[in-house]
Order: structure tokens, then sequence, then C-alpha cells
């Protein structure tokens, strides 16, 4: 019988409390994964998946430690060697792509520089030959200009794109075991597909062995051949990928099962039925915006929004779909005044704002907030949470002391965290609480639009599933408004009014909550919703190539 890969047997990792007391988050896991097998960790957020997975790596984030078992790559127990040694390894025998693209890559460094950093710290090849073997693992992930993109910086490239580059950085060294930490959830359905073959493409051919540490089952389906079930550090259920998706036995399964069932969206009538005209809270009229100098049309070098227009209602939603680059998020900047349009006018409640948010007055400041999608770069790491949260509420409500103690404690119990939490630092949450404390700040301002710029991308099904339905509570009571910025079309289906499609900077389609998804008429439309995954784990293989190019 041939050894396995990894061998992981009664795994304790323990972490120290702000009090100091001892806490085992990791309770005697054990699992195998074979060669060229490729094994999903799920589960909700704080379940252990990602703490298991860079064990692998014979690390734990600061605060932890391995307390207990073994951790085995390739027979090599990494709990007991130096850390010298499982340096070596690391990028070599076991590489990893991690949730947050952005938060991994230097900002002031070329991406090429960086995706082939590995190859020049140990030895693997020349410079020439890493630069285009990182050239060959751009194409085969997809990424546009392939030759060229390299040569840009962090902020130069969408969300979408630097995810995928940085897997290009993990795969650089050819790994045996390669560990991917949510790698898709910054990306758009479209781009989702073709990444999703790359990566298997690329490990089949190589060889390699996968853990896949994610939330979305439909996501995990098309690439795993094994399933383990995570809840509070202990495994509930493991099986191959069609047992689990099929004939689930532990009830916390069939919940994250439960989870991808579509929501009933409930019409939000505005509460003042008594005006006869109504008037949107927000109407962005004929924008026009970009990066770059102005030329003699007055317009940017690079465009990235061309005469886009939309309105929102009061105790309404909007949202707004497209693959990555659409333009989106640029959109959310101009409404929130992060980025002066070069035309077009942004109005709220009938009164046209400024353009830059610098010289918008406190009250408009508050009452439209944006929450970041990427809760790693909009988080002071320096900082507690309980400041971040304070912040807001001294600046927009004058609050100190004991009532924004008091009123810190509401936020966290409201975006479901514990209210000892608000003492730790950004560093010591995980990828889904960071994104809460994200959103409890918006809602600290107390406002009435809140720009939600993908919010629940990095969230498990479930607590994605709680904070739609916390969203909708609030919004009853508050009659809040929201504009959704989304890849996530089962989200933005369950929760707005109206949708708005996006495609290389202009609107293509305004489709009413009523005609999603079969009313759509533009065939890119059509296109996003036929490559939203499905529980089937024959469903990517099952598209034809280049489908999300062609929409066919």
């Amino acid at each position: 019988m041939t050894q396995p890969l990894v061998d992981i047997q009664n795994l304790m990792v323990e972490a120290r409390t702000d009090s100091g007391r001892k806490v085992e988050i990791i309770k005697g896991v054990s699992f195998t994964v074979e060669k060229g097998e490729i094994v999903a960790l799920i589960g909700e957020s704080g379940s252990g998946k990602t703490t298991i997975a860079l064990t692998m790596m014979g690390y734990t984030r600061p605060g932890c430690r391995i307390s207990g078992g073994k951790v085995t790559l390739g027979g090599r127990d990494l709990v007991t060697m130096s850390e010298k040694q499982r340096q070596a390894l690391r990028g070599t025998d076991v590489a990893y792509v991690p949730q947050s693209a952005a938060a991994a890559f230097n900002p002031a460094q070329r991406l090429i520089d960086q995706v082939i950093e590995v190859a020049g710290i140990h030895k693997l090849m020349p410079k020439a030959e890493a630069r285009a073997k990182a050239i060959s693992l751009f194409r085969a992930l997809a990424l546009p200009a392939p030759e060229t993109i390299g040569e840009r910086y962090p902020h130069q490239v969408s969300g979408g794109q630097l995810q995928r580059l940085a897997a290009a950085m993990a795969l650089i060294g050819d790994p045996q075991l390669l560990i991917f930490d949510e790698p898709t959830t910054a990306l758009d359905v479209t781009t989702q597909i073709e990444v999703l073959r790359a990566f298997k493409d690329v490990m089949r051919k190589g060889g390699m062995a996968g853990i896949y540490v994610s939330h979305d089952l439909a996501v995990v389906a098309q690439i795993a051949d094994r399933i383990i079930v995570l809840k509070g550090g202990e495994i509930q259920e493991e099986g191959t990928t069609q047992e689990i998706l099929h004939n689930a036995r532990h009830p916390y399964t069939r919940e994250l099962l439960s989870a991808f069932e579509p929501a009933v969206f409930q019409p939000h009538e505005p509460k003042d039925t008594k005006s006869v005209v109504r008037r949107p809270v927000l109407e962005v009229s004929n924008i026009y915006a970009g990066y770059g100098p102005l030329g003699g049309d007055g317009l940017p070098a690079k465009v990235v929004l061309s005469d886009v227009s939309c309105k929102l209602y009061k105790g309404q939603n909007l949202g707004v779909i497209g693959e990555s680059g659409s333009g989106k998020s640029t959109l959310a900047r101009v409404v929130a005044g992060l980025l002066p349009p070069a035309r077009g006018t942004v109005e709220f409640n009938g009164r046209e704002l400024d353009t830059e948010a610098a010289r918008r007055s406190k009250e408009d400041l508050r009452r439209m907030q944006i929450v970041f999608q990427l809760a790693d770069t909009a988080l002071n790491p320096a900082r507690s949470i309980a400041d971040i949260l304070g912040r807001p509420l001294t600046f927009y409500h004058g609050q100190k002391g004991a009532a924004r103690e008091a009123r810190i404690k509401e936020l966290l119990d409201m975006v479901h965290l514990p209210s000892a939490i608000r003492h730790r630092m950004p560093g010591e949450l995980s990828g889904g609480q960071k994104q809460r404390v994200n959103f409890a700040r918006a809602l600290a301002a107390n406002p009435d639009v809140i720009l939600c710029d993908e919010i629940t991308s990095a969230l498990d099904t479930v607590v994605a599933a709680a904070i739609i339905d916390l969203l909708k509570e609030l919004q009853s009571s508050l009659n809040l408004s929201y504009v959704f910025i989304s890849h996530d079309l089962s989200t933005v289906q369950s929760i707005c009014d109206q949708v708005m499609v996006m495609q290389n900077g202009r609107t293509v389609e305004l489709l009413a909550n009523s005609q999603l998804p079969e009313g759509a008429n533009h065939h890119y439309s059509q296109l996003l919703f036929a490559s939203v995954p499905k529980l089937d784990t024959g469903w990517l293989d099952s598209l034809p190539a280049g489908f999300a190019a062609t929409g066919n």
C-alpha cells in the first residue's frame, strides 16, 4: 500500500485568549490526502478550515500553536522539523493560494517580480526561464494580455485578476501539494468557470494534490474528489463528493446544503405611500469615469464607465452584476465620492452631491456608507475592533465612554459576532468575521443608503444567508436602501428589487426581480445566469470549451 502524500493524525491546535487562557480550536482531527487527490475542507467561518490547511505548511497564525498530533507531507513530519526545514518546503513541496490576494501582494513591486520570487529564493531556474513560465501560467489561468500583465502593479488589475496572479505565484515552483484558501471568492461567475478549469487542468497534468478550503459547495462539487465537513474544529462528516452532495448524513452538512436553496424574494414596498410622485433617494446620471490624465475630449486615459445611469428608491435595493473589470466597483467609488467622474452627476434625495467625498458635508457622508469587498485592506490592522467601530460613533454621533461601548456591543450583536471580539485585532479574525466587522462599521453611522461591494463573498453560505436575513430585517425596521454589487447572483436575486447588468463599463440591461433569471434578454445577461455553478459534480465538465467567453 502506497503512503499518502499528506497524513494528519490527531491534530490539535490551541490558541491563547486575551486573558491568557488556552483554548483548543482544532480538536483531534485526522485524515489523509493521496497523491493527485483534491480534498475539500468546508464549514462555516471559524470552523477551523484555514487553520488546518496552514498546518500542512507547518504554520499557525500568531497566538496559535500545534499542541498535539502529527502532520506529515511526503513522510516528513512538519510538526517536529525545524523552521528552516519548513521554509525549504514552502513554495516547492507545498504552496498556498490565499483568500485575499490584495493582502498578499506588495503594492510597490511589479506583479511579475512577485510571481517569480519563489523561483529565485529556492534557485529553481534562471530568471528568464521563470518569467517565461509565469507568462505561460498567466495564459493557462485565462488572464488578459498574459505577455504584459506582469509589468503592472497590483492596484492596476481587478480583484479577480489579482486572485489568479496569486495562483500563478503558488504554481511557479511545481508543488506536490497546493492549498487553495477560498481562491474563487473574488471572481465573477464567468471567470470562475475558466479559473476552476485551469486549476483542474494544471493539477491533473502535474499530478498535484490539493486542499481546497471553501464555503461554496457548488464550487467544491466541480473540483474536489472528497469532502471533509468541519464545525468547531472537529470533523462532522467525510465522504466522496457524490456521497456528501447526495447522501449527507450529518444534520450540519444538510444545513449547509439547504443554504443553496433559493431564497424567496419579498418586494420592498415604500413606507411613504401617500406621495403620488416617488423621488429616488439616489440617482446616478450619465456617468463617465476612469483613471489617468484627461484628454482633449475631457475623458480620462482609461475610461472605465461610459454613460452609466441608475436610480435607487427609498427602502428598495438595486443589484449591480457583471464580470470582473466591468466597472461595478468603480461605479460604487464614484457614488461614494472616492473617484470624481469626468462627466455626469450623483444626486441624493434630489440634491446634487459634490463629486469628491472630502468636500461633502458630514451629514452627506453619514447618510451614505460604503462596505468594501476586501475587509483585509479596509480594516486598520493596528487598531482593535472596538477602535474601528468606535471611530464612526464618535465622528458622526459624538458618542464616548459607556454609551459608545454599549453601542459597539449592539453593532457586534447585529452582525452575529460575540462582544468579546471587540478587544481583538483584525489579524486575529477569520475572513468572514472581518467582513462582518466591516459591515458593522457602516451601520455605526445609521445610514440611509449602504453601498455593498461584494459584502457576502467572504462568508460561508450559512452565515451569508444569516447576514442577508439580517439586512432584510434592518431594512424593514430602518427603511434602509442598498446597492448590491455582487457576482453572487442568488444573493442579488434574493434581496434586490432591480438588477443592472454591466459589461465593459456600460449598462446592457435593467431587470426587475420578477424577470430573473429567465426573463433576461441580452445574451451577456443570459451568460451570467447560466454560469452559476450547480450542485452537480459533472456540471463544469459538461460545459463546452470557451463557454464563458462565447456564451454558447
